[in-house]
């Protein structure tokens, strides 16, 4: 692909980037589908006027890596971008880890199903949040198989303070769900759809 003035985006590169787009399109239709199944079971959703820096931070990765490649030339250096493809596809093997112990329970966004107690079983028996740790892991190396490092810094810089804000939060609705007795839901909330907190 070459981009306006004839800086070219190596091929590597739009696959790597093309298919990570592949998957978070696939990952935000299970999100979609299972936020409808949350919505269901009376889901109380969490940050959701947050949600949009979360789709804005990843757009800025994926478009800062091509970018970056292109305009600043960085060079595929075979070691750091085979040890960066290699813990992409760790990454990935954890988030589908991930998304399999949840279940439909698994989402981009943070809902909470009244009275269901957290997970334990499968990745979040050895970390509390396991998806984070991948979503850290692949905002570093994802952009350093090119070389692409200014990318990489500040992404993971903005992601790091996000992730704290976000993980605050998850961390607020599960203690709330701990302490509901089974209902997060004020009497005037609707019976069914999710509720914004």
């Amino acid at each position: 692909m070459t981009l306006p003035g004839s800086v070219a985006v190596p091929l590597g590169v739009l696959v790597l980037v093309g298919a990570v787009c592949c998957v978070r399109l696939v990952e935000l239709c299970v999100a979609r589908r299972n936020t409808r199944w949350a919505a269901a079971h009376g889901g109380v959703e969490y940050g959701r006027r947050s949600y949009p820096v979360v789709i804005f931070l990843h757009t800025c990765l994926l478009l800062g890596i091509l970018l970056e490649v292109a305009l600043a030339h960085r060079p595929f250096v075979p070691v750091l971008g085979w040890t960066a493809v290699a813990v992409l596809v760790l990454v990935q093997a954890v988030r589908g880890w991930c998304m399999h112990a949840l279940g439909p329970r698994w989402n981009t966004r943070i809902i909470v199903i009244p009275g269901l107690p957290p997970i334990h079983h499968g990745p979040y028996r050895y970390l509390r949040h396991p998806n984070y740790t991948a979503v850290v892991l692949e905002g570093a190396a994802l952009p350093m198989a090119h070389t692409a490092w200014l990318t990489a810094l500040l992404f993971t810089s903005a992601n790091t303070v996000f992730l704290a804000y976000w993980t605050r939060l998850e961390e607020r609705a599960l203690r709330l769900n701990a302490g509901s007795g089974g209902s997060l839901r004020s009497a005037s909330t609707e019976p069914t759809g999710l509720v914004d907190t």
